[in-house]
């Protein structure tokens, strides 16, 4: 069983930044791809980032691009979202998850992990 255990959240003004860490146990985090996503109030849990398993290749939605950046550290077991020039609309909680190959799709992710709110004062 692996758990996942986001943590970096907080309250920050409109263009601050914040980075988000998630710790993997129970498995090495090489075994996984990981993803971050991320859901708003009334919203729809959307995609953020991801990085692939060995960390050669990363995704990133959109919204986020160039302005987020997903990185990971298999040594420390930690994959971590850092996210620069943050907007009210960025305001979401963030969850990590974890996969066996990369994908957008949060429905194909194995683990997730309980979340940690981000929210953005304009």
């Amino acid at each position: 069983q692996v758990q996942l255990v986001e943590s970096g959240g907080g309250l920050v003004q409109a263009g601050g930044s914040l980075r988000l860490s998630c710790a993997v146990s129970g498995r090495p985090l090489s075994n996984y791809a990981m993803g971050w996503f991320r859901q708003a109030p009334g919203k729809e849990r959307a995609f953020v980032a991801g990085i692939a398993r060995i960390g050669e290749g990363t995704y990133y939605g959109d919204s986020v691009k160039g302005r987020f950046t997903i990185s990971r550290d298999n040594a420390k077991n930690t994959v971590y979202l850092q996210m620069n020039s943050l907007k009210p609309e960025d305001t979401a909680v963030y969850f990590c998850a974890a996969n066996r190959i990369i994908t957008l799709n949060s429905a194909s992710y194995d683990y997730w992990g309980q979340g940690t709110q981000v929210t953005v004062s304009s």
